[in-house]
């Protein structure tokens, strides 16, 4: 009744190399799998702006794994496992994201589950150290702490930059258990159950003025919100549409869509995905907040 990504991953892998196979055979496309390099409890994997010699590979403990020309190199990128909390299969480090400058500035954000006695999500900023293969651990700079107590599920993780705006969106879950049970994902005065939008060009960041609440209302971190556990995200980098893959409850699994012209331009309210009172297009929980018609 109440998923977690990590338990769903093999399902969608089975599901995504079938509907590949179907198409490549029957296009005649030979099809292979080739073993890159071993890391542990894999949660992600990115590549600089630019980069095209390697791979940040993120291992839920706390590490961040370089594959370089297709090797595994021994030592870490970035290694935090003392100050990261890992301890639930939904906790770990989540998130990793490159300044769009990053060549010049060597800037980079994590996103991690904090200490067990908070749970709370971090976004924190590390900078790379004179050596292009391996952080600076001392350079790290708070940017953003959402409270999480008390559950230990449903902390999302993703983060990128807008192609368009250049700025950090941030994909919060609903703070954990099931159903929701504090309302959070349609609270506008909470920042769990969201995507985020926030100007980390200066620290401490500052909130975009077509932000839905840059005025008002509600955080003016927030862009979407309704949702439940938005696990991995994607920007198409031609159009900045964002597309969101919303872990669901036990009906239905969502993909969903902010056209890149909503993000572009003012935006009067935030755009909501329903979750908790609509899983999908069914009715689910009714709560103090008002819902989505469809």
């Amino acid at each position: 009744r109440n998923h977690d990504a990590a338990r769903k991953a093999p399902a969608w892998w089975a599901l995504i190399a079938g509907a590949i196979g179907s198409a490549c055979a029957s296009a005649q496309v030979p099809l292979a799998v080739e073993h890159v390099a071993a890391v542990t409890d894999l949660v992600y994997v990115t590549a600089a702006p630019g980069d095209a010699a390697r791979l940040f590979a993120l291992e839920r403990a706390g590490i961040v794994r370089i594959i370089k020309d297709g090797t595994r190199l021994v030592t870490p990128f970035l290694n935090i496992e003392n100050i990261v909390n890992s301890g639930s299969i939904e906790q770990g480090l989540l998130g990793l994201a490159f300044d769009p400058g990053y060549a010049a500035n060597g800037r980079f954000y994590v996103f991690y589950t904090g200490p067990s006695a908070s749970n709370d999500l971090r976004v924190v900023r590390y900078r790379v150290s004179t050596n292009p293969d391996v952080a600076d651990p001392g350079s790290a700079v708070p940017v953003l702490t959402v409270p999480h107590e008390p559950w230990s599920n449903h902390n999302a993780g993703w983060m990128a930059f807008g192609p368009v705006d250049g700025h950090l969106y941030i994909a919060t879950g609903d703070g954990g258990d099931g159903c929701d049970p504090n309302q959070a994902a349609q609270n506008p005065d909470s920042l769990l159950g969201k995507i985020l939008r926030i100007n980390v060009a200066v620290l401490p960041y500052t909130i975009p003025p077509n932000n839905p609440f840059a005025s008002g209302g509600g955080r003016p971190e927030i862009v979407a919100l309704g949702l439940r556990n938005p696990w991995r995200c994607g920007f198409d980098r031609e159009t900045g549409d964002l597309w969101i893959g919303d872990v669901g409850e036990g009906a239905a699994e969502e993909i969903n869509l902010v056209p890149g012209t909503v993000l572009a331009g003012p935006q009067a309210a935030p755009v909501n995905f329903g979750w908790d009172c609509r899983e999908g297009f069914e009715c689910a929980n009714v709560g103090p907040w008002p819902c989505p018609v469809t």
